[in-house]
C-alpha cells in the first residue's frame, strides 16, 4: 500500500551502526517502504561514533535552534540530515553537544552506564516530536526501534496528550534483545517536571522497563528479534496491545 507517510524512529541503522540485527532490520524496512513509493523519514540520535564527514551530515538551520527543557535545564536541539548512501532517503539526526558528542552509545569503556541516559532519552523523544511538527509532515505510521525510542509514545500520550498533531498516526513498537542497564533514580523527578507520573517502569527504572511500559502506549507490538529474552518475551505474551510474532522485511507492510 504505497503513498503512506512512514516515520522510523531508531537508535541504530546500517550503515551508521554495523553488526547489529536492529541496524540491519531498520535499514531494510525503511528502504523497502521507500522503494515501494512511500514517503519515508528516519530519525535517530547523532551518536559520536557516526562520522559527519563520511556520511555527509549537515545541519538544517531552519529546524535547529529550539531548546528542550529537561528538569529545568535548557538544552539546545541541533538537527542534522543526510541521505542514506546511494538512496534518496532522508535520515535526520538529533544532536546536542552535552548528550551525543561522546563516542560511546550508552556505556563508559569500563561498562558503566552513563548517568544521564535517562535525560538523553527524554531529549531524543521530545526532539523528534518537536522537529516533526516543525517539518509540518504528519506520519501515518510511526515505527519505534531501540529503548530510547520507547520514551516517545509515553510522551505523546501524556505530555503531548492535548496536541492533536499525531492523533491519527498509528504507532508500532519493535522489540529487540538490547543490553539492559539501570536508569538514574532521578528519572522520576525529571518526568514529573513534565507532569508524567505513575509509570510502573519507575519501580525499577531501566532501558527494558521503559520498553515494556511503552507497550501500553502503542497500537501494535512486533518482535524485532525472533527470540526475545525471558522478561521481554513474558511482557510480549502478557500485553493486551495488538501484537505480531517476528515478521521478515517483506511482510512488514502487512502490519502497516
Amino acid at each position: 500500500m504505497p503513498n503512506q507517510k512512514i516515520l522510523y524512529i531508531t537508535t541504530e541503522m546500517y550503515p551508521y551502526q554495523e553488526d547489529t540485527n536492529m541496524a540491519t532490520v531498520v535499514n531494510k524496512m525503511a528502504l523497502k517502504m521507500h522503494q515501494e513509493g512511500n514517503d519515508v523519514r528516519v530519525f535517530m540520535p547523532r551518536f559520536g561514533q557516526i562520522s559527519e564527514r563520511k556520511f555527509q551530515l549537515h545541519e538544517v538551520i531552519r529546524l535547529s535552534g529550539m531548546n528542550i527543557i529537561i528538569n529545568d535545564l535548557d538544552q539546545p536541539l541541533i538537527i542534522k540530515v543526510a541521505s542514506l548512501p546511494g538512496e534518496r532517503l532522508q535520515v535526520y539526526f538529533i544532536d546536542n553537544e552535552e548528550y551525543f558528542k561522546r563516542k560511546q552509545q550508552y556505556f563508559e569503556d569500563d561498562g558503566t552506564a552513563f548517568d544521564d541516559n535517562d535525560e538523553r532519552a527524554i531529549f531524543f523523544a521530545r526532539g523528534v516530536i518537536e522537529t516533526i511538527k516543525k517539518l509540518n509532515w504528519v506520519p501515518d505510521v510511526i515505527h519505534l526501534n531501540g529503548w530510547m525510542a520507547s520514551f516517545m509514545p509515553i510522551y505523546l500520550k501524556t505530555y503531548y496528550e492535548s496536541d492533536t498533531y499525531f492523533k491519527d498516526a498509528k504507532i508500532v513498537l519493535s522489540l529487540y534483545n538490547e543490553k539492559d542497564a539501570a536508569l538514574s533514580a532521578n528519572v522520576e523527578e525529571k518526568l514529573k517536571f513534565d507532569n508524567i507520573s505513575g509509570l510502573k517502569a519507575l519501580d525499577k527504572p531501566s532501558f527494558q522497563s521503559f520498553v515494556i511500559e511503552s507497550m501500553n502506549y502503542v497500537d501494535a507490538v512486533v518482535k524485532g528479534d525472533e527470540f526475545l529474552n525471558e522478561e521481554l518475551d513474558k511482557a510480549f505474551n502478557e500485553t493486551a496491545t495488538e501484537k505480531s510474532e517476528y515478521l521478515d522485511v517483506d511482510s512488514i507492510n502487512k502490519l502497516y
